[in-house]
Formats: C-alpha cells, structure tokens, sequence
C-alpha cells in the first residue's frame, strides 16, 4: 500500500532557509566575539550575517538562546580535545598531556568565555555552564591524580585552582602573557604542587 507523502518544495525550501539563517547568525555572532567585540549588538549580527535585522530576532528570540548556540558550536569543537585518550601509562605524563590539552581548550574558549562572563550575571544558562565547567575541570583532573594527592584538600584545591580556565584567563588577558609561557606556568604550577608528599 502507498503511504501518502506529505508536500514538500516549499516547506522544505523554508525550512532549508530558516537552518542556513540560523548558521550564518551563529558564524558572525562568534566572529564578532572572537574579535573582541563582548557585546555584540543585534545590528552589528544582522550586518555580518548579511540577514535582515527581524531575521535575527526570528531566530534568536531572547540572549539565553544565543548564548546558548554560542555554547553548542563551541563544545562541538573542544569536544575531541576532551575525549581524545591518554598516551602516557603514569599519573605525572597523564597531569602534564592534561595541562597540554586544557591550554589548547583555554586559549580557543579565551574569547568566548571572556564575552560570556561579562553577562553571566543576567543568565541563567551562562550561570550553569560556568559551573558545569568549573565542575567538569576539577573532575577531570581528580580522576588523572594519585589517590594521596587527590585527597589532600588544600592541595587538590590549590591545584584545582592553578590549572583552571580563571587561571589561564588571568595569564593571558590581565597578565598579558603569551601562550608558550602561560602554558609553561601552567606546567611549573602542576609540577609545583605535586612534587612533594602531602604534608612536606
């Protein structure tokens, strides 16, 4: 028996519009920031996509769905740097391809989270993902560390500390440091704190 189909041609022609819009918003939106524009205004989008003003606000009816878009681009990107495995067989190779690894996240993320952070105080959906990051970070690094060092506290959390993307953001936008020697610092801080037996 023949199931009925159900018409396509202009449906489909909106919708494949719609998605490319949606695409071409999304591009100059991280375009503008990764050019450190931290606020891009809904004109300034609409003049990069080369889409209408209203098509914008169509697409993004409020800032948590951009920032949003934002995020979803982002993690797709960072994700194979994350899940990519271990070559080393001990602890301190596994901390140093670690440090390595979140250097490369840190400085791809650098203007996004910069952009970000400024209107995380107005978002909820920005206010989540800080701390799903912060959260994902400390486990990250718990699950690389020996047991002794792990579950000393203020140690863990000085090296918590040292390693996170505050850290990298301070090196590199307040501080000014460029990347080879922030990733450095990262690496002398790891070394630092796991060199001795708690309590020495």
């Amino acid at each position: 028996m023949l199931q009925r189909r159900e018409p396509s041609g202009p449906i489909d022609g909106r919708r494949a519009r719609g998605a490319d819009n949606r695409r071409k918003i999304v591009d100059a939106l991280l375009k503008l920031v990764e050019g450190g524009n931290v606020d891009p205004s809904a004109e300034s989008v609409a003049k990069e996509a080369r889409v209408g003003l209203r098509t914008v606000f169509r697409h993004f009816a409020d800032m948590e769905s951009l920032h949003a878009a934002i995020s979803e681009r982002m993690t797709a990107e960072i994700k194979p740097i994350l899940e990519q495995p271990f070559a080393a067989s001990d602890w301190r190779g596994r901390l140093e391809e670690l440090v390595d690894r979140r250097a490369e996240m840190f400085e791809r993320l650098l203007p996004f989270k910069i952009a970000g952070d400024a209107h995380r105080h107005g978002s909820s959906f920005l206010t989540s993902e800080h701390k799903a990051l912060v959260r994902a970070q400390s486990e990250a690094l718990r699950r690389v560390l020996p047991a002794k060092i792990a579950d000393d506290r203020p140690r863990f959390a000085a090296l918590d500390l040292a390693l996170s993307f505050d850290a990298w953001k301070r090196l590199r936008h307040d501080q000014g440091v460029g990347v080879r020697d922030a990733r450095s610092a990262l690496r002398f801080a790891a070394s630092a704190l796991t060199s001795s037996e708690p309590g020495r």
